[in-house]
C-alpha cells in the first residue's frame, strides 16, 4: 500500500504482513520523506558485527538475523550442549522463554523428555536489567515459579540461555529444590558473557 516499514526483527515485518527487502548494511542510514526514500552510505569506516545476545536472547524465536532463524539456532546450541554436557536425569526443562528452543534442542539430542517446569510471569520485565542486586533477586522471585507436579522427585536438567550476573541461576535452582527436585543440573546454552556490546 505504499508504506515504508522498518524494524529491528524480522517478527515486526510478518505481523504486518510486510515482506522483508533487505537488511540496512552497517553504515548505512535511511531517510524517508515525502518524496521517497533514499539509503545513504554516512561512512564505509565500519563492518558487520552482529550481537551475539540477539541469538542467545534478545530476538524473539521466530525472527531471522541475516538469514538464520533464531529458534532453529538456539535449538543448535541446546543439541551441541547436550553433546558436550551431558548428564543423567529424567527431564529436560527451559527457563521461559528464551530458553525454550534451547531446551528443546537438549531434549531432542539426548533423547529425555522436555517439560515445562518452570512458569513465568508474563508482567516482570527483564531483571539482570535492574540497578541493584537487591531489585533483580525481587524480579526473580516475582518472574518465576515451579511446577511442583513435574519436578517433585525428579532429576532436573535445566537449559538456560546465558549467564549475565548469576541471579537467575541461583534463584532457579532454590525454586526447583523447594519444589521437590531431587537433582537440579544447570547448563548454559551460550558461552561465558565476556565482551558485552
Amino acid at each position: 500500500n505504499g508504506a515504508y516499514i522498518l524494524a529491528s526483527e524480522t517478527c515486526a515485518l510478518d505481523i504486518v504482513g510486510a515482506q522483508l527487502v533487505r537488511n540496512i548494511r552497517p553504515g548505512e542510514i535511511v531517510i524517508i520523506d515525502d518524496s521517497g526514500y533514499r539509503i545513504e552510505q554516512y561512512t564505509d569506516d565500519t563492518q558487520l558485527a552482529i550481537c551475539s545476545m540477539e541469538f542467545v536472547y534478545f530476538a524473539r524465536p521466530d525472527s531471522n538475523i541475516y538469514g538464520v532463524n533464531v529458534h532453529s539456532a538456539r535449538k543448535r546450541m541446546g543439541a551441541r550442549l547436550a553433546k558436550e554436557c551431558p548428564v543423567d536425569a529424567d527431564m529436560v526443562i527451559g527457563v521461559p522463554n528464551s530458553s525454550l528452543s534451547a531446551a528443546s534442542g537438549y531434549a531432542e539430542a539426548s533423547g529425555l523428555p522436555n517439560e515445562m517446569g518452570l512458569i513465568k510471569n508474563q508482567y516482570v520485565a527483564r531483571t539482570f536489567i535492574q540497578p541493584t542486586q537487591e531489585l533483580r533477586e525481587q524480579g526473580v522471585r516475582m518472574k518465576l515459579a515451579a511446577v511442583r507436579g513435574v519436578v517433585s522427585g525428579k532429576r532436573v536438567i535445566v537449559i538456560d540461555d546465558s549467564i549475565v550476573r548469576g541471579t537467575t541461576s541461583k534463584r532457579i535452582v532454590r525454586l526447583l529444590r523447594e519444589a521437590g527436585a531431587t537433582e537440579v543440573h544447570m547448563r548454559i546454552a551460550s558461552p561465558p558473557l565476556k565482551y558485552p556490546c
